[in-house]
């Protein structure tokens, strides 16, 4: 087998086409990147749709470093790690005596990101409580610290990310619709790894570089079939899971070409034939989704696909593939 050298990929990539550690040729990913530059310098809110490990907090860096508010701090919030007891105290912060271990004054998150960007990373895991106090801060751009009468107001771009169905949230009443719709600004959605195979070898190139210099070893090839290997696997996991198989892999190679572990069962095995049909209406849902169900034209589902605008219509009739419309369902709102 050849190999595919480290350095001939770096130079066959496109620098328009990568940011930070955005990386790829391919058209979903030409696509998310043209998507991306215009809605960086805008200020508009951003909601990131997309499978866990797609790189969406990457996505959001890429935005506010194309931004107006590059020049101020990127600050990400785990919404799915706060409490809901603590959310109110780190994110509008607190003042002393607030609350019993409030033994001194502290700066929210919104506070930390004035002038810059605040990153709220699943968002969809806010209890409605929290979410009720996030929507006053979205329409008014103000909000008191805990313990504090005094209104604050701070200038702040808001990126938000889910890896939920955000549609289903809000018909289940999980999620509550005037907020969905405050942050539905301009939505994207992050296309998986199963979505980007032509990228897995230029991702492949990145992340075994990277981690080859954390540790301080060298790769100076990686082989074509271990590349073929990769991309004939399914990603749950997306990015994160590739990023995780090459980690391995670059701790046990030590002659300057890279070696898999032993990640060959049951992963590469193709689907089963009635799997097939799940696998593509899956795939062509995504990408329907990723272009807000726009089939013709340039970066249209059908161009990125490769299909004719026709056969794509066809496709989707055979799948029983149709457009949702988001229902109404009562929710109060505050």
């Amino acid at each position: 087998m050849n190999s595919f050298s480290v350095s001939r990929a770096s130079r066959a990539l496109d620098a328009r086409r990568q940011t930070a550690s955005l990386v790829g040729t391919c058209d979903a990913f030409a696509y998310l990147m043209f998507r991306i530059g215009e809605v960086a310098p805008t200020g508009a809110t951003v909601l990131l749709l997309g499978e866990t490990g797609t790189g969406k907090s990457v996505v959001a860096e890429a935005i506010h470093e194309r931004s107006p508010q590059r020049d101020g701090r990127f600050v990400p919030v785990n919404c799915a790690a706060l409490p809901p007891t603590l959310f109110e105290s780190e994110v509008f912060g607190h003042e002393r005596g607030a609350f019993t271990d409030a033994r001194q004054a502290r700066v929210g998150r919104f506070e930390l990101a004035h002038g810059g960007t605040i990153f709220l990373d699943e968002v969809a895991e806010l209890p409605l409580e929290a979410q009720a106090k996030l929507l006053r801060f979205l329409q008014e751009g103000a909000f008191e610290r805990l313990g504090s009468p005094e209104t604050r107001r701070v200038q702040v771009r808001v990126i938000a990310a889910t890896n939920r169905d955000i549609r289903e949230e809000v018909r289940a009443g999980r999620f509550r619709k005037d907020l969905y719709f405050r942050l539905n600004v301009f939505p994207e959605t992050v296309p998986s790894l199963g979505a980007r195979r032509p990228d897995i070898r230029f991702l492949t190139r990145h992340i075994v570089a990277r981690f080859a210099q954390r540790i301080g070893r060298r790769i100076d090839h990686i082989p074509n079939d271990v590349i073929e290997l990769l991309q004939r696997r399914s990603w749950p996991g997306n990015i994160r899971e590739l990023e995780n198989v090459l980690e391995r892999a670059v701790i046990i190679s030590h002659d300057g070409r890279l070696r898999l572990d032993s990640i060959e069962e049951p992963d590469v095995d193709l689907p089963a034939t009635d799997a097939l049909v799940d696998v593509e209406r899956a795939h062509i849902r995504r990408i329907l989704a990723s272009v807000s169900w726009r089939i013709e034209g340039r970066y249209g589902a059908a161009d990125i696909l490769g299909l004719r605008p026709s056969t794509l219509r066809s496709r989707m009739r055979k799948l029983g593939i149709q457009r949702t419309t988001l229902a109404s369902p009562h929710i109060a709102a505050n």
